[in-house]
């Protein structure tokens, strides 16, 4: 049996300000983020065998599993689509922006497309098969996956199949699911970080 260990990436300057980025490949981790990082990284080591640390490609994402790389002893490898949703015309805006959206609903936020952007459940597709994939790939061993608030989102949907009260990661945060034979078990939050900022994931 192996595990997935997800990890959403530490505090970002977009974080702190909350506002959806206009470069969001490029935030940078803020000092803070830099010690969630690696009081997630000590937490991996203290309670699983992670064997490999793959990440977004997006900065903030990166320097995390940077940083949980260098914890555990391992080098990152980049899953270009391992991305965070994009907001499309909402970039530059504050977080609370889409609640005045028109169409945004509430009660099915996941359904939610900004013009030039995508839903959560545009994410889901996109993301759920590399975890897939990953599983499929590494079936007895821990795999660190370090990624964004929306993404972690749509793979807790993925995994349970379902939207209706999936968790939102703080920085750093971490949702551990066991998988065995192509199957996922119910996925695990675990409070590993003391440092924490907000748990809001519009910013990814």
């Amino acid at each position: 049996m192996g595990k997935l260990i997800l990890v959403r990436h530490g505090e970002s300057t977009g974080n702190r300000e909350r506002i959806f980025a206009t470069k969001p490949h490029e935030l940078q981790l803020t000092e803070l983020g830099e010690r969630q990082a690696r009081e997630a990284g000590r937490a991996i080591a203290a309670q699983f065998r992670a064997e490999i640390v793959v990440a977004s490609p997006y900065v903030r994402a990166r320097e995390t599993a940077r940083i949980i790389g260098e914890v555990l002893a391992l080098g990152v490898e980049i899953e270009p689509h391992l991305h965070e949703r994009d907001v499309g015309a909402f970039r530059g805006q504050p977080y609370e922006s889409v609640l005045a959206a028109p169409d945004f609903d509430p009660k099915r936020p996941w359904l939610w497309k900004p013009p030039e952007g995508e839903s959560f459940e545009d994410v889901k597709a996109r993301v759920a098969p590399i975890v897939d994939r990953l599983a499929n790939t590494h079936r007895e061993r821990d795999v660190v996956v370090v990624s964004h608030g929306g993404v972690m989102m749509a793979l807790w949907a993925h995994f349970t199949g379902e939207w209706e009260n999936v968790p939102v990661p703080a920085n750093c945060g971490i949702v551990v699911v066991e998988y065995v034979a192509g199957n996922y078990r119910r996925p695990l939050v675990l409070n590993v970080t003391s440092d924490r900022s907000g748990a809001d994931s519009s910013g990814g």
